[in-house]
């Protein structure tokens, strides 16, 4: 079943937005050369509604689609991108109008630019800095939405023993072998989108992990994955690092006294959170 999702939805006043059961777009982000966030974005084609302006691939949903399916096929068709290379991180709705009718934002990350392939909806499909993507003329919606949905460089700390402790999997045979294998896996999945609590948005490049005790064995380098030895406790020189300059900060921890002494800007990530990254 396709294709009943395509024609428009007036309002009251008249307003016109296309998609009969409303319309999904994505949001694809990945690394520049330098590690920096690049967006795709589409100039739609001239004939197509508000044509000229520059916005994300999506459409119409159909009856039968979740807001991530319409999003993904919708960009396959305009972009030639596939999905098997997309790894998407959520959704949020960023239009409602009383008609009913909204745009669901779904964003997800891709490990390098992927290769495009417009079709007749689009004049350029193109991979824009980030922080360029206001300097376009934008859709009206997506200029809109864009303030909300954009990223800012994040700084994560990791309380990397509350993390390991918060699985039972028998760390604590070989604290040091834990360690170097949750470091790894994490590394593997930078850079990436966040979302923090309250539903603004972060870039992240690396993870800082700090760690005390046997852990401080494990033998890992990785740039993505600065490691800090604590001298003594862990938690003390989280605090630490969490009051130490100005940049956009979260912490990974469930330790409840630690959070208690950190910053009230930094925004704080459960374990769960951040070991469901690697899934």
């Amino acid at each position: 079943m396709r294709g009943d999702g395509d024609g428009w939805v007036v309002g009251e006043n008249g307003t016109r937005h296309w998609g009969k059961h409303g319309a999904a777009g994505l949001l694809l982000r990945a690394p520049s050369a330098d590690g920096e966030p690049t967006v795709l974005l589409q100039h739609r084609a001239l004939w197509s509604h508000q044509g000229g302006t520059w916005a994300l691939p999506g459409g119409a949903k159909d009856s039968h689609e979740s807001s991530v399916v319409a999003a993904v096929r919708e960009a396959d068709e305009e972009a030639g991108i596939g999905s098997e290379r997309l790894h998407v991180r959520g959704e949020k709705v960023t239009a409602r109008f009383s008609s009913g009718w909204s745009y669901t934002t779904v964003f997800a990350d891709a490990e390098a630019q992927l290769n495009t392939t417009p079709n007749g909806e689009s004049t350029e499909l193109r991979w824009v800095p980030e922080v360029m993507v206001d300097q376009l003329p934008l859709h009206p919606g997506f200029a809109a939405s864009w303030p909300a949905l954009r990223t800012e460089p994040l700084r994560v700390l990791l309380d990397t023993a509350n993390v390991l402790g918060s699985r039972p999997d028998g760390w604590w045979k070989d604290r040091s072998g834990a360690t170097k294998a949750l470091l790894a896996s994490l590394a593997d999945i930078l850079p990436r989108t966040v979302e923090l609590p309250g539903g603004s948005f972060g870039w992240l490049k690396e993870i800082e992990a700090v760690l005390e005790g046997e852990a401080r064995a494990a033998q890992f380098e990785d740039v993505r994955i600065p490691i800090f030895h604590a001298s003594a406790s862990g938690d003390d020189e989280l605090a630490r690092r969490a009051h130490e300059g100005s940049a956009l900060t979260a912490l990974v921890t469930a330790d409840r006294g630690l959070r208690e002494r950190l910053p009230t800007t930094v925004h704080v990530l459960s374990p769960s959170t951040v070991l469901g990254w690697l899934d």
